[in-house]
């Protein structure tokens, strides 16, 4: 895990998930997931959209590199994981890609939240996954 992601992550831990490192504020989770090949367990700090029935929009942009982050590919392998999150503490969620419209309308959301996102999508040719974690 590099040094950064661990920095937030701690970051996140000691502010009951008020991160204030770029701003990211409340509007992370982190992420617990198993490898797809290895089966080791990681976590990944990602900006996550409250969807307004209790589950959670993840968006994997890795900063608008040209291909999806590691921890995508994870989920779609076992995609049964928990999440903490600032206000509901640990969650056990389950990902399920979305496709079309849905992913669609939930991309946008990121892209009204930060420039940052917008500014992702222009720098890859490759479409945004976007997952909605939901409660199990």
């Amino acid at each position: 895990m590099s040094d950064w992601n661990q920095q937030i992550i701690d970051e996140f831990r000691a502010n009951g998930g008020d991160v204030a490192t770029n701003g990211f504020g409340k509007g992370l989770v982190l992420l617990h997931h198993r490898g797809a090949r290895t089966g080791t367990e990681r976590t990944s700090p990602v900006a996550a959209i409250p969807d307004g029935s209790g589950a959670w929009f993840v968006a994997a942009s890795k900063g608008g590199a040209p291909d999806n982050p590691a921890w995508y590919h994870n989920l779609l392998a076992h995609p049964d994981v928990e999440i903490e999150t600032p206000d509901d503490g640990t969650v056990d969620v389950h990902a399920a890609e979305l496709v079309g419209r849905e992913r669609d309308d939930a991309w946008e959301l990121f892209k009204q939240r930060s420039e940052g996102f917008r500014s992702y999508e222009e720098r890859t040719s490759r479409t945004i996954p976007v997952l909605r974690l939901t409660r199990r």
